[in-house]
């Protein structure tokens, strides 16, 4: 990098020190290099005018070029504002100004000069009128303005007057010097020659510039190629380390206890998809390398029993398992689904959560040591210090993205040898994501369902609909079905969250008086045995409807229940829709969904809700899911330390993460160590990338 670009930000014009500090707290600006590094991310055309007419049918952000026809400064009390009636051809509209104004007088005296306008025209009552916009007599107007770019800021910036506007007059004149200085070209020419883009130098200066959109659009896409490559190579990168330095327990042979379940106890045939899986993890256990791999499947896909069946690779070599889930109903729920599958073997299986009680931990902590228990499942509860295992092997992880990085890293240290690692999720990932979030882990895809699963059908019910529902659900009760009723759950307001919930369980036992429709209720405040207590009620077909907050969100298997229904559904997102879904569907009849939201909604939640209406498949769902909330919001913060993307985004730029891969596969074939010249960039820069992060791969 050029001696210019490192030139610390407070010694540009326009800045100063006080300035320079905000920039570097607001937006980690310090030099040069830093605020040219700072992309617009979006720009306005500033090329086309609009007339008077086309202003006030629109609240869109407008250019208008005319004349003043009278300007009028109004005190009311303490407060003036001044009022300017601007006319074109076409006809007349208030600009209007309630603080510093004083500025434009000297400039509005001139009745024949002729301005350009622009703001964004805003309606109150039956008149149009735009406030504090941009006014500039025509013959002042730089000709260079062509796209504006549009920054992201803060309010405190926003309060020193470095609005995106005052950002962009600072970019400028960083800009200007810039031009004089040389820049070298930090990517290969090879790659600068086959995909068409620009010099660094003019790629800089046209994003913040351009006097065509087509030259912004080159310029964002070579920095969003520029920028996901060194991502892909990172992860190429992290993932070749673990599998050269990570030594796993190498399971040669499988033995008679896996065989004999596969034959003998397996109570139903796998699919295709499942067996693929299979295949992709016998590999790698036997590999002498540790395992490190993503299982995606649908909701009902089939993953608990590939986990199974992987827990018993290890078991004849061996090596303990542990099944690590999120709350106590789904570790329960996979403790008492793995019992009923090994009954008849010799495997023992145990459970460990936060409501073991202490007699029965100290029996698991020392049969652990033994190496009596062949399979542990719990929830955090398995990360305590006290919980010591004999020979750990193999660590199954459901529903992976409810634990911090840390949490799961505190497993790996429970053996010398790191156990091998299956981390799950019912939650479909998009391809985009999974190449960028766990690019340094292998990926696995469940996607077939067994055999004799019908289809969901979903519906969408308002308010007015409700006497419908009910109708509905004594209906589906009295063909002997259950029901889920789903309450959501808003962490700013658990309070209110518990009122909702008790309003619709009396309101559910009020319309449901006879004594046949028996309600269960369950909710994140109860103890973890009265929920379990009322779960099992529910199992059990004592009660007939389950009232619920979204504690029920997984793990819950009762084949008989055939009704979903989500109240206030606009308040959830779609993965967390699908994922309720899900929880009904599992026996022979057919199942129901029923989304209930208000009669007004948002148009996110329009979209949301049609999608669901429309589609059960969870990938297409994540696609869609991933373009209303970003990648960040769909794959949380604890588990997204490895993406830090400046101007790709992820829910658009899918077709360029896969040409950023394909790119990085093949520079690291050609020169695995990044030795040769052309490639000294990416060395120096992921060197700094990977000393200053952890490698994810060994803990995720």
């Amino acid at each position: 990098m050029s001696d210019f670009l490192n030139t610390p930000i407070e010694y540009l014009k326009g800045v100063g020190p006080q300035r320079a500090k905000l920039l570097q707290s607001e937006l980690g600006i310090f030099t040069y290099h830093n605020l040219l590094n700072h992309f617009p991310f979006r720009y306005i055309d500033r090329t086309q005018y609009q007339s008077i007419v086309e202003a006030i049918q629109t609240e869109q952000l407008v250019q208008l070029k005319g004349k003043i026809h009278s300007v009028q400064e109004q005190k009311i009390g303490k407060k003036s504002r001044l009022i300017i009636q601007f006319i074109d051809s076409s006809g007349i509209i208030d600009l209007i100004w309630y603080q510093g104004y004083q500025y434009l007088l000297p400039k509005l005296v001139d009745k024949s000069q002729v301005f350009q306008v622009f703001g964004k025209p805003k309606r109150y009552g039956t008149k149009v009128s735009i406030s504090h916009p941009e006014i500039t007599p025509f013959n002042e107007i730089d000709t260079q303005i062509g796209w504006q770019a549009v920054y992201s800021t803060t309010e405190k910036l926003t309060n020193v007057g470095l609005n995106s506007k005052g950002i962009q007059k600072i970019v400028a004149t960083c800009i200007d010097l810039f031009k004089n200085h040389p820049l070298a070209e930090n990517l290969p020419e090879y790659l600068m020659d086959n995909y068409r883009l620009l010099d660094r130098k003019t790629a800089l200066i046209s994003i913040h510039q351009p006097n065509q959109v087509e030259l912004a659009s080159k310029a964002r896409y070579r920095f969003k190629l520029e920028e996901l490559l060194v991502l892909q190579l990172e992860l190429l990168l992290r993932r070749a380390i673990s599998l050269n330095k990570t030594a796993g327990h190498k399971i040669s042979e499988i033995g008679e206890t896996f065989i004999d379940f596969y034959n003998n106890h397996l109570p139903f045939d796998l699919t295709n998809a499942q067996k693929k899986v299979i295949k992709e993890i016998r590999k790698d256990v036997g590999s002498g390398h540790q395992m490190n791999r993503l299982l995606q499947g649908d909701v009902g896909s089939g993953k608990t029993v590939v986990a199974l069946l992987t827990l018993l690779m290890g078991i004849d070599s061996g090596l303990q398992g542990a099944l690590m889930a999120p709350t106590e109903i789904l570790a329960n729920q996979h403790y008492i689904g793995l019992k009923e599958l090994l009954k008849d073997t010799p495997v023992r299986v145990e459970l460990l959560t936060g409501s073991s009680k202490t007699k029965a931990r100290r029996i698991i902590h020392a049969d652990l040591l033994s190496g009596e228990i062949h399979i542990l499942v719990g929830t955090h509860a398995l990360l305590e210090d006290i919980v010591q295992f004999k020979n750990l092997g193999i660590v199954v992880i459901d529903e992976q993205h409810r634990f911090g990085v840390a949490q799961r890293a505190r497993l790996w240290k429970k053996n010398v040898i790191p156990p091998h690692v299956l981390v799950m999720t019912a939650t479909p990932i998009p391809r985009t994501l999974a190449m960028t979030f766990y690019g340094d882990l292998d990926v696995s895809v469940i996607d077939e369902l067994p055999p004799g699963r019908k289809p969901i059908s979903t519906l969408h019910y308002t308010e007015k609909d409700r006497l419908k529902l009910f109708g509905f659900i004594k209906k589906e009760i009295e063909l002997g079905r259950q029901i889920y009723i789903v309450y959501p759950l808003i962490e700013e307001s658990e309070s209110m969250d518990y009122a909702n919930l008790m309003d619709g369980f009396t309101a559910i036992s009020k319309t449901f008086p006879l004594p046949q429709y028996a309600v269960s209720i369950v909710n994140g405040r109860m103890k973890a045995e009265d929920k379990e207590y009322e779960m099992q009620r529910f199992i059990r077909n004592e009660t007939q409807i389950m009232v619920a907050t979204t504690v029920i969100e997984v793990g819950v298997n009762v084949p008989n229940a055939s009704v979903m229904i989500i109240e206030s559904s606009e308040r959830f997102g779609l993965s967390q829709l699908h994922q309720l879904r899900g929880r009904v569907g599992r026996g022979a009849e057919k199942s129901y969904c029923i989304l209930m939201t208000g009669e007004k909604l948002s148009n996110d939640s329009k979209k949301r809700v049609s999608t669901m209406v429309r589609t059960t498949d969870g990938f297409e769902i994540a696609e869609v899911d991933l373009e209303l909330r970003g990648p960040g919001d769909i794959m949380g913060t604890q588990q997204s330390g490895t993406i830090d993307l400046k101007i790709a985004d992820l829910s658009k730029d899918g077709q360029l993460v896969a040409m950023a891969r394909d790119i990085a596969r093949s520079i690291l074939k050609e020169d695995p160590r990044l030795e040769r010249n052309e490639h000294e960039w990416f060395k120096t820069t992921l060197i700094k990338r990977l000393t200053d992060k952890p490698n994810w791969a060994e803990i995720s």
